[in-house]
């Protein structure tokens, strides 16, 4: 399993890849105001944007690291953002090297996943920025008054997550910030000037994806997040509530549902967003050969889970 901090947590860069990741830069860019300061900015991508951004055999991470002169790491696959199904991507180096592979990656998305045909003036998209919770004070402001002269300035929409404490283990909240990619750039650009001398931020590079760290707790798989309200971002959490339902499974099926490595009921935590926990061999539901699987979560979380539980259960029934 990954470590903190662990070069190994990121993958399918190829080995010709990460040597040119770690290699120095054969052209600096000129001297500037930011160029003895090196940052990092951290954003999810689903599988399908992450895949478009690795390229064939990592053909286009390269090129973009090439280009730009940033560094990119890029989480494994099923390693997820706590309650998405989003992966992380990290991108350091220089201020302007940083901002230049960034708009190279959304300017490629943007071409790729976002652009409406018949569509009248610049396509619109969002990037959902990972930052620690004890660093979003300075994107806010007191009062939320440097948020506003960022909104203003950049004329992006900014949405800060809440904090949560559901799950022990999550330190980080989602910035997201929509709008045309002009408008983006210029507030990433803002954003990161309040971040450069963050110190506990410029320290969160040191373990970029720390989550797999916390994934289990013996047989109690869940997202480590927010019980699903990061959820693609994208629905509002209409039942905040958090319930439980327990509901029983055939001992023998029980190994599909967990699958190799617990990959698919992790998988379905991170899914639906909810926490599902499996009662030890021998504790049955009352007067079956049932075992117990709690589902806690909001109901659409729960929902989504037993969907999914029910699902890979009728798959092996009906063979």
């Amino acid at each position: 399993m990954a470590m903190e901090g662990d070069k190994a947590a990121y993958s399918e860069v190829p080995p010709e890849v990460q040597q040119n990741e770690s290699s120095p830069r054969k052209s600096p860019p000129p001297p500037s105001e930011n160029e003895d300061k090196t940052i990092h900015i951290r954003f999810l991508l689903s599988n399908a944007e992450a895949g478009s951004v690795i390229g064939k055999g990592g053909s286009t991470i390269n090129e973009i690291q090439s280009q730009s002169g940033a560094r990119i790491q890029l989480s494994r696959n099923f390693e997820y953002f706590p309650g998405t199904s989003d992966r992380i991507i990290m991108v350091s180096g220089a201020v302007e090297d940083v901002l230049k592979a960034v708009d190279l990656i959304l300017s490629k998305l943007l071409d790729e996943f976002y652009v409406e045909d018949g569509g009248q003036g610049d396509p619109e998209s969002k990037i959902r920025l990972v930052v620690p919770n004890s660093s979003c004070g300075g994107i806010i402001g007191k009062g939320g008054a440097i948020i506003r002269s960022l909104i203003e300035d950049s004329r992006a929409s900014i949405k800060i997550s809440p904090q949560d404490n559901f799950y022990p283990g999550l330190h980080d909240r989602l910035v997201t910030v929509a709008g045309a990619l002009d408008e983006q750039m210029r507030a990433l650009e803002l954003i990161l000037e309040k971040l450069a001398d963050d110190q506990h931020y410029r320290q969160s590079a040191n373990a970029p994806f720390p989550y797999a760290a916390v994934a289990y707790n013996g047989m109690n798989y869940g997202p480590n997040g927010a019980g699903g309200k990061y959820q693609n971002n994208r629905f509002p959490n209409k039942e905040d509530r958090t319930s439980s339902i327990t509901i029983g499974i055939p001992d023998e099926h029980i190994g599909i549902v967990v699958g190799r490595g617990g990959r698919n009921i992790m998988e379905m935590s991170q899914l639906s967003g909810a926490r599902i926990k499996i009662s030890e061999r021998g504790d049955f539901m009352s007067g079956t050969s049932d075992r117990k699987v709690t589902i806690t979560g909001s109901q659409r979380a729960i929902h989504i889970a037993e969907s999914m539980i029910s699902r890979k259960v009728a798959s092996v029934s009906e063979q």
